[in-house]
């Protein structure tokens, strides 16, 4: 059920079930453009697209599927050679995504470029050689949720069934549910500034769920590697701020957030890809706090399209 009445929150609720038919699918007809063992490969996109092309390239690199890099698209090295590049477009209209992906055809016409996009009538997914449409998945929100982690799912769930041992997909998904009926964090509710930490795969989510906060919620949000938060930001710490962690909090980092009178969240139980979706109910909750609409972020547009 959802818990709140807008779009946004309802695409939250229906990420498990739309993991669970991402993995059915890319284990009954994988894509043939997928990234095979060994391969070197690039993946790209933009905002939220990018951080899942982070954690996606992190899950293949540590499954020892091969090096993989990631870039967001108006950053992408075209000079160098890979065998392979992933695009992800949830419009497929990105103008920076679409962009590249013409140029890279035209520079090395040999390299299969493979679009995951909820439209493949657009210009990404004409741009690419292969695409992967996930237009069931697609969404009516600016914000995005449902639809990019529905993306990661088909990619994590490829590398799944090339015996990467990582953890199922279904498993995410029924962290999922539960994450949708937890109750949220009183102290991260009350907060007036949220930093997440990752490390590996989960840097990724670290930089979605404080995008999230930015975008629907107006909020002041942070994201580092975990290693990284005491070389610096954590300076910030104190009353009235949390840390939420995607995975366990290094040496030292807890007793530096606490002695700040800060509050230190997690990491929960269970699938980090969970605690996302945690993350973006606590996004509409504060949004709604602060008088927002999730629905109607400030500034925002579903796709950047420009001149």
């Amino acid at each position: 059920m959802p818990f709140d009445s807008s779009l946004t929150a309802t695409e939250i609720a229906a990420q498990p079930a739309a993991w669970r038919r991402a993995a059915e699918e890319a284990g009954a007809a994988p894509a043939p453009a997928l990234p095979r063992p060994g391969e070197r490969v690039a993946v790209t996109g933009c905002g939220t697209s990018w951080f899942m092309a982070l954690a996606y390239a992190a899950l293949r690199e540590a499954a020892g599927q091969g090096e993989t890099d990631a870039f967001p698209a108006s950053s992408f090295p075209v000079h160098r050679d890979y065998q392979r590049v992933v695009a992800i477009s949830r419009s497929g209209t990105t103008t920076e995504v679409a962009r590249l992906l013409t140029e890279l055809r035209a520079r090395r016409p040999g390299v299969p470029l493979l679009a995951l996009t909820a439209d493949g009538s657009t210009p990404v997914g004409e741009a690419a050689t292969h695409t992967v449409v996930l237009d069931w998945a697609d969404e009516r929100s600016v914000v995005q949720t449902v639809f990019a982690t529905t993306a990661l799912a088909y990619l994590r769930a490829a590398l799944e069934a090339e015996g990467s041992g990582l953890a199922p997909v279904e498993e995410a998904a029924l962290d999922a549910e539960a994450a949708l009926v937890r109750p949220l964090p009183d102290a991260a509710l009350a907060a007036g500034q949220w930093t997440f930490l990752g490390g590996g795969w989960t840097y990724g989510l670290a930089l979605e769920a404080a995008l999230k906060m930015r975008e629907a919620a107006g909020g002041w949000t942070e994201a580092y590697p975990s290693m990284e938060y005491r070389h610096g930001p954590v300076a910030i710490a104190g009353q009235g701020r949390a840390v939420w962690l995607f995975e366990a909090a290094p040496d030292g980092v807890s007793e530096r957030v606490r002695s700040a009178g800060g509050s230190l969240l997690g990491p929960p139980e269970g699938d980090p890809l969970a605690n996302l979706v945690l993350a973006q109910r606590l996004a509409v909750a504060v949004a709604r706090a602060r008088g927002l609409d999730p629905d109607r972020p400030r500034g925002l547009t579903r796709s950047v399209i420009l001149p």
